[in-house]
């Protein structure tokens, strides 16, 4: 009985407090960072005991190692969120009988999705920044910041959350570009999974992070009255952190195109 008692108590504190809108951006937050350290000491202990090549790793190789398990998981989690409300709920749908316009519109499961994500960057832009330049250079730095300052204003303002999640459809590159890092680092650079791979990243970088990219632009120019109602620092934000995201994955991908140019003439 009193277990009981515990437990319903418990339910309801989470209710009317952590799960309650004015504390969820702020509950949702706490809940990214939590989970990247859970994230990150299960890859940990997991790869101990079932990754040969991983005990023979450096101490920063396994950092890194864990670390990319964390921006995998958040970039599955985070794609999968971004995917539903992009294309499939008619939450910022033209058609829908909401009120409001589009560009205003929220709810507490995008809500809580971008506090999780407002989680995830803290916590690898404070791993990036302590173990520099281990883990990153400066393009990481700023592409966390412009993404984590855009995140988190979409999140506590309620404002432009359709073209923060397609933004963040492109985090679906993320898994392909650290299973590509795990099978360098395991050795299997000649692999067959590693040319696979390659061309992997390719498509899905070239969907995601380039044809995604000019979708939304052109989303934004049909709903453009609707985008010049918002706050001057959120109506920036709809063109500053895209283009300059654009312009980095556009570099990135001339990166990828070459490494697999190579790859291709090496197995020839």
């Amino acid at each position: 009985m009193d277990v009981k008692s515990y437990q319903n108590q418990a339910e309801g504190f989470v209710k009317r407090y952590l799960l309650a809108d004015p504390c969820l951006p702020y509950t949702s937050v706490l809940a990214g960072i939590f989970l990247c350290k859970m994230v990150y000491d299960l890859t940990d202990s997991f790869s101990s005991i079932h990754i040969k090549s991983y005990s023979s790793l450096t101490k920063m190789k396994r950092i890194e190692w864990n670390n990319r398990g964390i921006s995998t998981v958040h970039a599955i989690f985070i794609s999968l969120m971004a995917l539903y409300f992009v294309f499939f709920s008619d939450l910022f749908s033209d058609q829908t009988s909401l009120q409001g316009l589009m560009v205003f519109r929220c709810s507490s499961l995008s809500n809580f999705g971008l506090g999780v994500s407002v989680g995830y960057f803290l916590a690898d832009l404070g791993m990036i920044i302590w173990f520099y330049p281990s883990l990153g250079g400066l393009e990481y730095i700023l592409h966390h910041s412009l993404s984590g300052v855009a995140v988190a204003y979409s999140l506590f303002s309620g404002e432009a959350q359709l073209y923060t999640y397609m933004v963040l459809i492109s985090e679906m590159t993320t898994p392909e570009i650290n299973l590509r890092w795990y099978l360098d680092t395991a050795g299997l650079k000649r692999s067959k999974a590693y040319l696979i791979n390659g061309v992997a990243i390719f498509l899905v970088w070239l969907t995601a992070r380039i044809l995604l990219f000019i979708y939304m632009f052109y989303h934004v120019y049909l709903h453009y009255d609707q985008v010049v109602q918002m706050n001057t620092f959120g109506y920036l934000l709809v063109f500053i952190v895209p283009v300059a995201l654009s312009v980095m994955n556009l570099m990135w991908f001339g990166k990828i195109v070459k490494g697999l140019k190579k790859t291709l003439e090496k197995r020839q």
